[in-house]
């Protein structure tokens, strides 16, 4: 039996023992039931009609009862609030009982509700849709309110018995329709929500919600694994949070006064501080942020600003004057280098001023050159803010300089200015050239042969000696002839084939490219003197000079000059065996001389001993000669060898003028003694410098005239001991002062006898081997002083003081 559409709303509304869902499956059931067996009944009826009368009878009124049956459940299912779609367990195309308000479409043979879009909302018709297959297939009942096109709420409840799948579709009534469009609502706030949440959840930043309490009620993947707490609940459960209390602090601060925060914060993730920027709302029952990780932008920023004050740094660094102005051609930066080209003040271009009024304050102060049309000129330079290229301009200063002024368009506005002063540049450039014709008219004119060759082998430059001088024809010295064509032509012409040295030094490694210098002969009997030079830019030069005249007279003179050195070894040879021969003959001349004049031997004439008495005198000079030369040989052959000892200057110089004594008073002469302090002390050899002494006393006893004074100085201080002997004889021409010192070279003219030439040739040596020195001062008519200065302590002394 069928409960009629008021029963099933009835019971619905008392919720008396069953559920609505459970009443309309029963009744769907029961109808179901009901159609199905009185289609099974009047099959029977029909077939039975023939057997009996009364069965016929009974048929009849078990036909009309079910007739009347199906117009009351025809009557229930066709109400105007109300339909219902019915599939049977095997059918695809479903039976549609009932209308609703607004309703013109049904489903189609497959099932779809996409009809039903006319008279409900696309998102209605979709939830519909997906509830409906679950349904069929799955057999999952549903209770839906969905929204018609004209915004009314329409209940849908889905049920699936045994036999049959039933969707029924019911307009509320007016005391239910405000629950309905509630219902509704709630439902598409659920949609969203779970929308927002899923889109919460798929977001690759961290998002949180809060309760009024301050405390987390939600988070996301991304906060949970921010936070390090694994999963989202976690998260929750355990009060795991991203950022910082303070951070927090200052979000709630920050909500007392406004509902919204915005600003960046730093959280450390994974041990690495990061940078987010937080964003959170707060509402009434709590708040809700999201962070985005902004640590590489902020990198990029810093590094960015970095880059750009790296940039401002080098530019300000520049003797290049730079300026920037932006896209309104207000300036925007300036370094160093422009502030001093145009001497303007600090204060006026921190101003930001118009490029166009510092064009024109540059005219009104003179800097800038006055143009016939100020103002086409200005509108030209100008341009550049309106140019897709770089523009160049030279400007010609009044002050004489060129600035050589490139304009270059930024791509997001404005232009840099380059303004290069190039008057150095173009000064250098004339005076280079300049240089370079000079050069090349110098080498030109040069006899000395220079050719360059780059480190390629190829020739740079050569002048007309080198050719002249090898004899080379104009192609092997053209410009960039190799060096193999050079090399080529002159090998025929040298003897010793030196160009193969040249090669390996122009074109060797860095070991062989080093400077050489030699002399090369020529088959024509020339000898030419050449010089390999590298030069900075790895060229290399070649100079060749004509030495042959040279190199003639140069053998000459060695040639010479070895006959000369024969010539004097042979002299020493000879001197040195002469005196060794002579020193035994004299000695016993002296020695019979003495004897001659002792008593014991017999008295002697007068006219004897005056003969004997000259013997005695000669030999002993002629002793003396041979002593100094013996002396001056030992010096020569460096085998001298010095009694260093304590000499005090009153005792040396006494015993000196002791032995000259004699001759002094032969002439009348006077001996002066000038000595301070004496008892001075100086360390050397006292018997040479007594030899020393005696012969620079005798020279001046020889030149002094009768009755005049030599004067023998000596002087002791600071790190010398000074020796000082003045006559007042004739002088000595300045002609002869460079031979003085000369060995056997006696003076010409005043003397009183001509010696051998020896005397001051000892001084000099035995003065030097103290370590010491000689100087003479003389002039004609003035006499003649003869200085020997002697170290206090000789080197060698010092050194094995030391």
């Amino acid at each position: 039996m069928l409960w009629p559409a008021n029963a099933w709303s009835q019971s619905t509304e008392t919720g008396a023992g069953l559920s609505v869902g459970t009443l309309e499956v029963i009744q769907l059931s029961i109808f179901a039931g009901v159609m199905g067996a009185a289609l099974l009944s009047a099959i029977w009826l029909i077939r039975e009609r023939a057997r009996t009368a009364a069965q016929n009878h009974a048929l009849r009124e078990r036909i009309a009862e079910l007739s009347g049956a199906l117009q009351r459940s025809d009557a229930l299912l066709n109400l105007n609030d109300q339909r219902v779609v019915l599939w049977e367990r095997d059918s695809r195309k479903p039976a549609v009982v009932g209308t609703l308000p607004g309703d013109s479409g049904a489903p189609d043979e497959r099932g779809a509700f996409l009809a039903f879009g006319r008279w409900l909302t696309p998102a209605s018709a979709f939830a519909l849709e997906r509830a409906a297959a679950a349904l069929r297939e799955r057999g999952e009942a549903f209770d839906l309110v969905v929204e018609t096109s004209r915004g009314g709420p329409i209940e849908v409840h889905g049920r699936k018995s045994a036999l049959h799948t039933a969707i029924r579709f019911v307009a509320p009534a007016e005391s239910r329709r405000e629950l309905a469009r509630l219902r509704l609502e709630a439902q598409r706030l659920r949609a969203e929500h779970d929308s927002l949440l899923g889109l919460a959840e798929a977001l690759a930043m961290p998002v949180w919600v809060r309760d009024g309490e301050g405390r987390l009620a939600w988070a996301n993947r991304a906060f949970a694994e921010a936070a390090e707490a694994g999963a989202p609940g976690t998260a929750v459960s355990e009060g795991r949070e991203l950022l910082t209390t303070a951070a927090r602090s200052e979000i709630a601060r920050v909500h007392a006064a406004e509902a919204v925060f915005r600003q960046t914060l730093s959280a450390v993730v994974g041990g690495e501080r990061r940078m987010y920027a937080v964003t959170d709302v707060a509402h009434a029952g709590g708040s809700a942020g999201i962070a985005v990780d902004v640590s590489e932008i902020e990198a990029i920023r810093r590094e960015h600003q970095d880059t750009v004050r790296s940039h401002a740094d080098t530019l300000d660094q520049l003797n290049t004057a730079v300026a920037i102005f932006d896209a309104e051609a207000k300036l925007r930066f300036f370094n160093q280098a422009f502030q001093k080209l145009w001497d303007f003040e600090t204060g006026f271009l921190e101003s930001s001023p118009d490029n166009a009024l510092l064009l024109d304050r540059l005219r009104s102060e003179g800097k800038l050159a006055e143009q016939p049309e100020w103002r086409r000129w200005t509108e030209a330079v100008l341009s550049a803010y309106r140019s897709m290229d770089s523009q160049e301009h030279w400007w010609h200063l009044p002050d004489g300089r060129t600035i050589r002024v490139v304009a270059t368009p930024q791509p997001k506005g404005g232009v840099t200015w380059v303004f290069e002063d190039l008057t150095e540049k173009i000064d250098l450039e004339s005076r280079y050239n300049a240089a370079r014709r000079v050069q090349g008219e110098t080498l030109d004119n040069l006899a000395e042969g220079v050719a360059v060759f780059g480190p390629d082998g190829r020739l740079r430059l050569s002048n007309p000696a080198f050719r002249s001088l090898w004899g080379l024809p104009a192609e092997a010295t053209a410009p960039e002839a190799h060096i193999a064509t050079v090399r080529a032509a002159c090998d025929a012409l040298a003897k010793d084939g030196p160009w193969s040295e040249f090669v390996a030094v122009v074109t060797g490694f860095d070991d062989e490219r080093r400077d050489r210098h030699g002399q090369t002969e020529l088959v024509n009997g020339t000898i030419l003197s050449y010089a390999l030079i590298h030069l900075p830019n790895g060229q290399v030069m070649m100079t060749f000079v004509d030495v042959t005249d040279t190199v003639n007279v140069e053998r000459a003179l060695k040639d010479k000059n070895e006959a000369l050195q024969k010539a004097d070894q042979l002299k020493n040879d000879f001197v040195q065996h002469v005196s060794y021969e002579l020193r035994s003959p004299l000695t016993n001349i002296i020695g019979f001389t003495e004897l001659l004049t002792l008593e014991t031997t017999g008295p002697l004439n007068p006219r004897q001993r005056d003969y004997v008495d000259h013997i005695s005198s000669s030999s002993a000079v002629l002793l003396t000669i041979v002593n100094d030369i013996l002396d001056l040989a030992t010096v020569d052959a460096g085998i001298m060898q010095l009694d260093i000892g304590e000499v005090r200057l009153g005792n040396v110089v006494q015993s000196a003028a002791d032995l000259v004594a004699e001759r002094l008073r032969e002439h009348d002469i006077r001996l002066a003694l000038d000595i301070d302090p004496p008892g001075a002390v100086f360390h050397a050899d006292e018997h040479r410098v007594r030899q020393i002494l005696f012969n620079l006393l005798s020279n001046a006893a020889n030149y002094a005239p009768e009755g005049s004074t030599v004067t023998l100085t000596a002087r002791g201080a600071d790190a010398w001991a000074e020796f000082r002997v003045h006559d007042d004889g004739p002088g000595i021409a300045p002609d002869v002062l460079d031979s003085i010192f000369k060995r056997f070279e006696p003076r010409a003219g005043g003397g009183r006898r001509r010696g051998a030439g020896l005397g001051l040739s000892i001084v000099k040596s035995f003065v030097e081997l103290h370590g010491g020195s000689v100087d003479i001062e003389t002039g004609e008519g003035r006499g003649t002083s003869v200085i020997c200065r002697f170290p206090l302590v000789p080197a060698g002394m010092r050194v094995a003081a030391e």
